[in-house]
């Protein structure tokens, strides 16, 4: 299955190309269609869940085909049209769950979804543990980047010490690749701390809650620290960290809906939709803090 994510993949070739020079309305038209399509894309697609434990066999997400599937379908229920799987790099995962190895079974599952008829369409990504060899490993493929699309990796933090990664992230910077921070609400130094987390945004960093800890589900310190990032700004994205249909369901309705309530339809939009999309297709993350001072005409 086909998916946007596919359409870019060329624009890290390195080529270039010679054009003509065109007219400033030429210009102005092409762009005025972009806008449209863009509009429309968000129109058509539903939620896009930026980190999902939806492969099977290969973490702590569904052990089998038919637990995938039927996770897949839970997704599509409650409104998600596009994930990035992301099962886990590194950490306790090291030496499993190589780049090639997720490739495959990500184009196995797109396959086993079409034939099902079920409407998710899914690419390939990581849950990446940091470590201080992760650009050797990206120069090697070994470890992915979110939709393997070279711009946005997931990063996850050992949850029981807090690590510095600033050096990691300008180093990763340095080379055109932006970290997305995994539910740093649910760290226990910096749901009490976050003023590190403004550090790290400083270094090209962009931070993605949890739906559930927004929902309550992962303890009260969790939600507060989340709604705290979301109301100044500091997370640009929210996604669903779905493992099963047990403990760690699809919630990315309900979340999307208490979003909108308490911060408006904008943010609402921006953080479950638009900047989840963006990721996908490797364009640029709109800052939550550009758009946060004018949300009370939505709220």
């Amino acid at each position: 299955m086909a998916g946007p994510w596919v359409e870019h993949s060329g624009s890290f070739s390195g080529g270039a190309r010679l054009i003509e020079p065109i007219r400033r309305d030429v210009i102005n038209r092409n762009r005025t269609q972009l806008a449209d399509a863009g509009a429309a894309r968000l129109r058509d697609w539903g939620y896009v869940d930026i980190h999902c434990h939806c492969l099977p066999g290969l973490d702590d997400g569904p052990a089998t085909q038919v637990e995938a599937l039927a996770l897949c379908r839970a997704l599509v229920t409650d409104g998600t049209s596009h994930v990035i799987a992301t099962p886990h790099q590194l950490g306790r995962f090291t030496g499993c769950n190589e780049a090639a190895q997720i490739r495959e079974v990500v184009l196995s599952l797109n396959e086993q979804l079409e034939r099902h008829e079920i409407a998710l369409r899914v690419a390939a990504g990581a849950d990446v543990r940091v470590d201080e060899r992760l650009c050797a490993m990206l120069d090697a493929d070994s470890v992915l980047t979110l939709a393997d699309g070279g711009r946005y990796i997931l990063l996850e933090l050992p949850h029981e010490v807090l690590i510095d990664i600033e050096p990691l992230l300008v180093e990763l910077a340095g080379r055109g690749v932006e970290g997305v921070l995994s539910h740093p609400e649910r760290h226990p130094v910096l749901a009490r701390e976050p003023a590190t987390l403004h550090r790290w945004l400083e270094c090209s960093a962009h931070l993605q809650v949890t739906a559930g800890s927004l929902l309550g589900q992962f303890g009260p310190l969790a939600e507060k620290a989340a709604w705290q990032l979301l109301s100044w700004g500091g997370a640009s994205l929210v996604a669903t960290d779905t493992h099963d249909l047990d403990r760690r369901r699809p919630c990315m309705k309900a979340a999307f809906e208490r979003i909108r309530l308490r911060l408006g339809e904008k943010i609402a939009r921006l953080v479950c939709i638009e900047n989840p999309s963006r990721v996908l297709e490797g364009r640029s993350v709109e800052r939550m803090d550009f758009v946060a001072a004018g949300r009370h005409g939505d709220a």
